[in-house]
């Protein structure tokens, strides 16, 4: 039997899955994000940060309600995809 914190990390692997399907490449996604932040504020931005600034309003939120399930999820999610996102850019700096 999986336990509750097994339980919830699958959930979030089904909401990375339907996410990407409405959404497209998550990656790029952020890409897109970044270049538009850029564009905005004057001054490069990467994707990597783009996700940390997600990440950081997710834990306000939390901050404000930690019960709020859907805060949690993305939290987890824009977790992997930072690591999905640094582990492509040392690959392919190496």
């Amino acid at each position: 039997m999986s336990s509750p914190a097994e339980m919830f990390l699958k959930h979030v692997a089904n909401v990375i899955a339907e996410r990407s399907s409405q959404y497209g490449d998550a990656s790029s996604n952020m890409a897109a994000i970044a270049a538009r932040w850029s564009a905005t504020l004057g001054r490069e931005i990467t994707p990597a940060q783009v996700v940390l600034c997600l990440l950081d309003l997710k834990l306000a939120r939390l901050a404000h309600d930690p019960a709020h399930e859907d805060s949690a999820v993305d939290v987890c999610g824009y977790a992997a995809l930072l690591r999905e996102l640094t582990e492509t850019s040392n690959t392919e700096g190496r």
